[in-house]
């Protein structure tokens, strides 16, 4: 009985240490937890905003702007040359209760615009001014694979000022599997509904401080710069260097 034990214990340690030791750097373990801003919303951005919104939308509406202020938390954040802080500030009116929505969303050189993410993010968070009207409020995102989903934010029946915090569900693919694939995942905008039996005579919000906070390393890897190789030439070059070595043979 103690024989065939130490021939068992002899044949463990020999599988340990024929087992080749993996190492870590060429995983994708890397730590690195940081928060990005995406906007100030102070008009000094790569992009603007615009507003879209739905059939029922009043003549003359919506109507955007920039506006002196800020949340008082954000005040002791700032510093004396930061200058007048603003915000981004939107008005919309709806001819009749309903379903109706409107949408706020980057834009750049003229076209509509979407934020790409850095590394794995984790949630989003952002300032709104609220006037107390039971409207909806999501944020839009569009996956790895061009999915956009919808992110409920909450709803907008405060007043003043209030921190929305976003979470993003890890089942989001905020990467492509292929090195082909787009690296990273995109803001696209925000969606604000109307509740069917709130009133949409007129209504304002303001939003400041759009951040995210996120595993930066979290997708890079051994090697990752390779995968923006330069080959040169085109498919056509590629495809008659090929033939003739076919035909060298």
């Amino acid at each position: 009985m103690k024989k065939g034990f130490v021939v068992f214990i002899n044949l463990a340690l020999f599988f340990l240490l024929c087992v080749p030791v993996v190492s870590q750097s060429a995983q994708q373990t890397q730590k690195s937890v940081e928060t990005f801003i995406i906007d100030r919303f102070e008009g000094d951005s790569d992009w603007d905003w615009e507003v879209t919104a739905s059939r029922y939308v009043a003549d003359d509406y919506p109507k955007q702007d920039y506006f002196s202020g800020i949340p008082s938390s954000l005040k002791y954040l700032r510093n004396e040359g930061d200058g007048d802080p603003k915000v981004l500030g939107i008005q919309i009116a709806f001819n009749r209760k309903g379903d109706n929505w409107f949408e706020i969303y980057p834009v750049k050189d003229g076209k509509a615009y979407e934020i790409p993410f850095i590394g794995t993010a984790t949630q989003i968070d952002f300032w709104v001014w609220g006037a107390h009207y039971l409207y909806y409020l999501d944020v839009l995102v569009r996956d790895s694979d061009g999915r956009v989903h919808t992110l409920a934010a909450g709803n907008l029946a405060f007043d003043g000022w209030k921190n929305i915090i976003v979470n993003i569900p890890g089942w989001i693919r905020q990467h492509s599997r292929l090195s082909s694939g787009p690296d990273s995942m995109t803001f696209v905008g925000f969606r604000i509904r109307t509740d069917p039996n709130e009133f949409v005579d007129l209504f304002t919000i303001f939003f400041d401080q759009m951040k995210y906070t996120t595993n930066a390393l979290a997708y890079i890897f051994d090697g990752y710069e390779l995968k923006e190789a330069d080959f040169g030439g085109n498919s056509s070059n590629s495809s008659s260097r090929s033939s003739g070595a076919s035909e060298g043979k």
